[in-house]
């Protein structure tokens, strides 16, 4: 039988890369989106992938999603904790509303949609968890205390709940992207991409979200098994540690 993979923020960018990868790779997978119904429309008719629409930031809306998800595909054995936002300020001029939100997606969500399959994952002794963190959670950036913060808090998440399961054949690893090619990225200026951003990359080139997607596949797979509590620093060279 086919693993069940769930992909939060599974319908653009790299969440559409991991989806569409885990699918290739035998997996049935489930891909949860917040709101834009266009782009999840689109991306269910063109990869054939079912799409769940729920608030990651609500514990009662992820216990439902998940529900509906196990009772339309089966238990969930792989989850990547993808879904993230921004709400970019200086501190100074942060609103509580601009901290809260992206805490409560970007980190509040690992505990959301986690709680609600790690019960399952220990009950069948496997588990794959992969989250999906950020070069700024490593190095810190300026304007974005509330989102370095938040994948900070990520990698901590994903040390000490590996330590939890790795007795019940659960690994959870985190991968921390750099600049990848996504439409976030494209929307940069042409000339602050080329004179501020690409000469920071060793490699000289953006990530791709396929290659970010690679390292999800492989953390899922049974090869995989050895690593847990790991850190997967994914930035052509950019930060190193």
């Amino acid at each position: 039988m086919p693993r069940v993979a769930l992909v939060t923020g599974g319908t653009r960018g790299i969440g559409a890369a991991i989806a569409k990868a885990l699918k290739t790779a035998g997996y049935k997978v489930a891909a949860n989106y917040a709101g834009n119904d266009q782009a999840a429309q689109k991306f269910k008719a063109e990869t054939g992938i079912p799409t769940y629409k729920w608030d990651v930031s609500s514990f009662a809306a992820c216990a439902a999603g998940v529900k509906q998800i196990e009772a339309d595909l089966g238990p969930i054995e792989v989850l990547v904790n993808n879904a993230g936002i921004t709400r970019d300020a200086q501190l100074h001029r942060m609103t509580p509303e601009q901290w809260t939100a992206v805490i409560n997606t970007n980190l509040g969500s690992l505990f959301n949609v986690t709680r609600q399959v790690i019960e399952g994952m220990r009950a069948r002794k496997f588990g794959r968890i992969i989250n999906i963190s950020s070069i700024n959670g490593q190095k810190g950036q300026f304007g974005q205390c509330n989102y370095s913060a938040a994948k900070a808090g990520e990698i901590g998440f994903t040390k000490a709940l590996a330590q939890e399961g790795a007795h019940s054949g659960i690994t959870v690893n985190a991968i921390c992207p750099g600049y990848i090619n996504t439409e976030m990225v494209q929307a940069v200026p042409k000339d602050v991409l080329e004179k501020s951003i690409l000469p920071t990359i060793p490699i000289g080139r953006l990530g791709e979200p396929e290659e970010i997607a690679r390292c999800v596949v492989f953390l899922a797979s049974d090869d995989a098994g050895l690593l847990t509590g790991s850190t997967l620093t994914a930035n052509g060279g950019q930060y190193i540690t």
